[in-house]
């Protein structure tokens, strides 16, 4: 039997890997195309041949997810930003609550009806009363802040507990007020920066005790909370923390990342697995029982109807469903892409970074021909797919940078196999020079080769502040600078760089992706104008409008990079353009005729 020392080395090794990263920043012949169904945008865009080829789910993601008095789901989307009410038989969003809502991850309503939530990124808990007033916590004292928050639930009691992922570990309880600093259960020290293993969506049971997942550990725990002015537990889980808690099951190998526990209505605590599975777990017996065997990878949280009926989501994926009588699984608010950011035109496909995924669409009718899954907390020692943010073509493989995941990688999506791998302080854009690679990298203080992080561009706060976009024909390499809106034009002796402005400061506007069309213009993603620019290198550097008015990812939230969901751009040989629209949950297409 395995031992829980295999699972804290297990919470240490993955676990602390990620939370770091979260940190760092406090040649194939084209085919024919045929358009197949493709929606014309309408409005005062300068190319009316702007297209939307695909689009993505309702919900950016869908997160935490709970039944208000009004009897209606309210479902947290962190990537969107928002908490979504929706009518749970048709899946029509009602409304989308944002006032005060920055990053939920999960929620719940108090015993006044209040409306309480979790934003994981910034670290603060929020509440909405019924007549609309919303109140956050830390936000007036941000000594308090606990970067990470995520479950959240009250006993039967009314009191309100809140838990870290990801960004932080351990075990709190609020003041349902949010007036008070919260009082630390069990707490991450120096010495025990994991002391749980990121405890996901719990429940109370009717002994009053917390039950819920370990998400690095694979096990699921019941904690004794204790009375509202004991201090913080002491030792450790291996320990039980004294007898606080105890593991109920797990040992055995049986989860791989649980993400969430509720009981039902039969009495039995119902197990969410996050790869594919829902369990029931008899805590009386320790009995545990696969009952949905084969859901989407990525699922994320679920909550039971009064009737009985579950309601589930999936973060990836962005859907909501309903499990019917018999085990069939409903989608109410379907699913598909949640984030598009970098694009990569490589043959027939065109390549999406989805935050959590990375999808592949035929250029010519907008299908979804495949999806490849990352790894939210990668195995050690095991290749796999890092987050995809960003995108680039390298011949018949994707390069991905991903400041989520401080890597950049070299993927083979006919193998699924992982070709180079490359780790970068906050890489923002990656691309293939010559026989080494490129890369914009904000932790690592500006533009820079891959191989040996020799500096190529360098940030020094006066004319460059923030780098991202970068695109290369082989000899000349370009970079974006999102905070200044220059474009620096690179030219190199060996690999020593001479760099000179190619747009000054005062043309554009926050640029992010960069692309050279069939004609070997620049073309630019313009985020602060929401436009597709064109830049003619041979004519003056003349700058004009592809096309305007496209809904573009969201602003960062402070303390991450200022690109966040990077919105790119590529093309094809003909002169096709495709381009991500975050803001719109779409994938733009542009056909040069």
């Amino acid at each position: 039997m395995k031992t829980i020392n295999h699972y804290l080395s297990k919470v240490l090794l993955g676990a602390s890997m990620l939370a770091m990263i979260l940190f760092a920043y406090s040649c194939s012949q084209e085919p024919d195309l045929e358009a197949d169904n493709l929606t014309a945008i309408q409005g005062k865009s300068k190319n009316m041949g702007l297209q939307i080829l695909a689009e993505g789910a309702a919900l950016k993601s869908a997160n935490g997810i709970d039944i208000g008095p009004d009897g209606y789901l309210y479902i947290a989307n962190v990537l969107g930003g928002e908490i979504v009410k929706m009518d749970k038989n048709s899946g029509e969003i009602l409304e989308r609550i944002t006032d005060g809502v920055q990053s939920p991850d999960d929620l719940v309503f108090g015993p006044d009806e209040s409306l309480y939530w979790t934003d994981i990124l910034t670290g603060e808990v929020g509440r909405r009363t019924p007549g609309g007033m919303v109140t956050k916590q830390p936000m007036n004292m941000p000594e308090n802040a606990l970067p990470g928050v995520n479950p959240i639930a009250f006993n039967n009691e009314g009191r309100l507990f809140v838990a870290l992922d990801f960004l932080g570990d351990g075990l709190y309880e609020f003041n349902p007020n949010l007036a008070t600093p919260p009082r630390p259960i069990i707490q991450a020290s120096e010495a025990n920066p994991f002391p749980l293993g990121f405890f996901n969506s719990f429940d109370f049971g009717p002994d009053d005790r917390l039950y819920g997942p370990l998400f690095a550990a694979n096990l699921v725990i019941a904690v004794d909370v204790g009375a509202p002015g004991d201090l913080p537990l002491t030792g450790s889980l291996q320990d039980g923390f004294g007898g606080a808690v105890e593991i109920l099951a797990g040992f055995g190998g049986e989860f791989t990342n649980p993400v969430a526990a509720k009981f039902g209505p039969d009495g039995l605590l119902y197990v969410l697995d996050q790869s594919s599975k829902l369990f029931t777990l008899d805590v009386e017996s320790g009995d545990l029982t696969v009952i949905l065997p084969d859901l989407d990878p990525a699922m994320d949280n679920m909550v039971f109807d009064e009737d009985g009926t579950l309601y589930l989501t999936n973060a990836n994926e962005g859907w909501v469903a309903k499990l019917k009588p018999g085990g069939q699984l409903q989608e109410i608010s379907p699913g598909g892409m949640v984030s598009p950011q970098g694009v990569a035109v490589i043959g027939g496909s065109v390549f999406v970074g989805d935050q959590f995924s990375m999808r592949a669409f035929n250029r010519a009718n907008g299908k979804q021909k495949n999806t490849y899954k990352s790894e939210l907390v990668p195995v050690p020692g095991t290749p796999s797919l890092i987050s995809p943010m960003n995108l680039s073509a390298d011949g018949n493989n994707v390069m991905i940078a991903s400041w989520f995941s401080d890597a950049v990688q070299v993927f083979d999506p006919r193998t699924e196999k992982v070709l180079e791998e490359y780790s970068i302080s906050v890489p923002i854009d990656a691309v293939r020079f010559k026989d080494d690679i490129i890369v914009s990298a904000l932790g690592e203080g500006g533009v820079i080769f891959a191989s040996d992080k020799s500096m190529i561009l360098e940030i020094d706060g006066a004319n460059v502040f923030a780098p991202g976009g970068l695109v290369t024909d082989g000899e000349t390499l370009w970079v974006a600078d999102w905070g200044s809106g220059i474009i620096w034009e690179i030219n190199f002796d060996g690999k020593s760089p001479r760099a000179e402005v190619l747009i000054p400061p005062g043309v554009l506007s926050n640029p992010e992706g960069l692309a050279l069309d069939e004609k070997g213009r620049l073309l630019v993603v313009d985020t602060g104008t929401s436009s597709l620019l064109r830049i003619d290198l041979k004519d003056n550097n003349a700058v004009t409008t592809v096309a305007d008015n496209l809904k573009l990812g969201a602003p960062a939230l402070p303390g991450f990079p200022p690109t966040f969901t990077f919105d790119g751009v590529d093309v094809t040989p003909s002169g096709d353009i495709y381009l991500s629209g975050a803001g719109a949950n779409v994938l733009y297409r542009i056909p040069k005729n």
